[in-house]
């Protein structure tokens, strides 16, 4: 018999040094099985679109200098490494639209990709009217649910989440579109994208980031507020809520860095209303953001199409305006576009106006024509300002995008309003002339300024011959 000998707590020595050579040789031998293995974010999944004709990059995680393939149905294949700390990312050619495709991703273990598809992939962001859906109890949505049976078409739904910092990874999975998940999604984002696929015929995938009550700032990397002073300044003036964040780049951390590396044809996006008070700054924060988001998925022209926030009765006068206002100026960024639906509201009390299927179709119509050349989809472009000539006591403007001339929905056209050197407005009687308007007011013998629409409430009743609403200007900067 060994003998056996005991330290104060009773523990044997010798049983505690044979536990360690054994631990160590189980370390040794069988320590490949603690290899980390290969690992993919939660957007290369079953069901997910990938952007047709591309270069589309696949990435996660494995062992430090682990052998990683990646081999496609459609007859790709890559071979590569992971770095020094464990991360991985190729480039491959994707083919024309179509599938279901397989892709096997392999390292120490092996990840089987099904049902992929090709085809056209979006970005769907914004605050609430972005968000808004069955959840919410959307006529529109509850509607449209049992007629949604489109398994080309599918959604990836981001959750609500923040960080302090750049995450690479975030929750959610690739839904293929039917009645059960339809009601869920972005009702803007699924009318939107359903148009895209009747158009194109090929398939589409959407992402959903978004969050009511958000303001741009927590869209935007930190780093992009804080080193412009007046950004840094009006973001420290917004209103702190229970419902939702406000500290720049938060949102972006948690819900937009981690998909940068996912190839996608462009964005839309809807919001506004929080940033209604901090107007003045909006067009510098909004193109800033914008193109911080082209350079973090380095696609320099990624276009970026949006809604500007329509009429609603806001606490203070004339901040829905000027957040208008921000918003046509942005346009001066290439590769933008907006769609004004100033006329798609029933309630100037309700900040979210039930018409989304609309909201989403002129989106779709202005993708369409943009970004594929499809100027036949449907209407989207909204007339807009484009000069104005003093001629004695009247003022001739004229009126871009408006071929055919411009039609008025009621017996009396309203909204505009003319000042003279006082700076007072009053209200002014119009006259059309095709594409040109003739303003003029008894109250305002020598005119210097006309404004129409420019208020939070105003409803226009001008409109296109396409049935395009005239987009709110003033030629003033009081």
């Amino acid at each position: 018999m060994i003998p056996f000998s005991y330290s104060h707590d009773g523990t044997s020595p010798r049983l505690l040094k044979g536990l360690l050579y054994g631990f160590l040789a189980w370390c040794g031998v069988g320590g490949y099985f603690l290899r980390a293995e290969v690992r993919l974010p939660s957007v290369i999944s079953d069901h997910m679109v990938l952007q047709e004709g591309s270069q589309v990059r696949w990435w996660g995680w494995a062992d430090p200098a682990e052998k990683i393939t990646i081999q496609s149905s459609w007859g790709e294949s890559i071979e590569g490494v992971a770095d020094s700390g464990g991360r991985w990312h190729f480039n491959m050619s994707t083919p024309k639209a179509g599938g279901p495709h397989e892709v096997r991703i392999a390292g120490t273990n092996e990840h089987v990709v099904k049902d992929v598809m090709v085809g056209e992939v979006w970005l769907c962001s914004g605050q609430s009217n972005m968000e808004w859906s069955g959840r919410q109890q959307l006529p529109q949505s509850l509607e449209e649910g049992p007629l949604a049976v489109l398994p080309e078409m599918r959604f990836f739904e981001i959750p609500k989440t923040t960080s302090q910092h750049p995450q690479d990874q975030c929750e959610g999975r690739w839904k293929v579109c039917s009645p059960e998940t339809m009601p869920s999604f972005s009702a803007v984002g699924y009318f939107f994208g359903k148009r895209l696929h009747q158009r194109l015929q090929v398939p589409v995938g959407l992402i959903g980031a978004y969050w009511g009550g958000t303001p741009a700032e927590v869209w935007t990397p930190e780093k992009v507020v804080v080193e412009h002073p007046a950004l840094l300044e009006a973001a420290g003036e917004l209103e702190p809520f229970a419902w939702w964040p406000k500290d720049p780049g938060l949102t972006y951390n948690a819900m937009i860095h981690p998909i940068t590396p996912y190839h996608i044809s462009g964005v839309i996006w809807y919001q506004g209303e929080s940033n209604v008070k901090t107007a003045s700054t909006y067009r510098s924060l909004f193109t800033s953001m914008i193109q911080s988001w082209r350079d973090a998925w380095q696609q320099e022209s990624l276009p970026f199409y949006f809604v500007q926030i329509a009429p609603f009765a806001y606490d203070e006068p004339m901040v829905a305006a000027r957040l208008r206002e921000a918003q046509t100026q942005s346009l001066s960024l290439p590769e933008t576009g907006m769609v004004v639906v100033s006329d798609l509201v029933d309630n100037l009390k309700d900040i979210h106006p039930v018409n989304k299927r609309d909201v989403g179709l002129r989106l779709a119509h202005l993708a369409l024509d943009q970004t594929y050349g499809d100027s036949k989809a449907g209407p989207h472009q909204s007339p807009t300002y484009q000069s104005h000539e003093i001629r004695g006591r009247k003022v001739r403007i004229q009126v871009d995008h408006a071929a055919g001339g411009l039609v008025a929905r009621e017996d009396r056209i309203t909204g505009f309003e003319l000042a003279g050197v006082d700076r007072v407005f009053h209200p002014a009687s119009v006259s059309i002339e095709g594409s040109a308007l003739i303003c003029q007011s008894d109250q305002v013998p020598q005119p210097v300024a006309v404004r129409f629409c420019f208020s939070n409430t105003a409803v226009p009743t001008l409109f296109s011959q396409q049935g395009m609403p005239l987009n709110a200007f003033r030629t003033d900067d009081w």
